[in-house]
């Protein structure tokens, strides 16, 4: 395991606080970090980008989050 267990409700909170700052009809995507080769059969070892990882937890590459509130 990564990580210890985080409480969802942490990044529940993340994303209100986010969105309470988001003007009306507005949208807000965020992409997990791309996986960067570094020779021709091998890469660098992933790392979720942290805004992503901040309001959602997941830390999963080729991930989306899209918040509009």
């Amino acid at each position: 395991m990564k990580y210890h267990s985080i409480d969802n409700k942490l990044f529940i909170k993340n994303r209100k606080n986010f969105m309470k700052e988001m003007q009306p009809k507005s949208l807000a995507v965020f992409n997990s970090n791309d996986i960067y080769p570094i020779s021709a059969d091998s890469t660098l070892p992933f790392e979720q980008h942290r805004d992503i990882f901040y309001l959602s937890g997941v830390d999963q590459e080729e991930s989306i989050l899209v918040l509009f509130p």
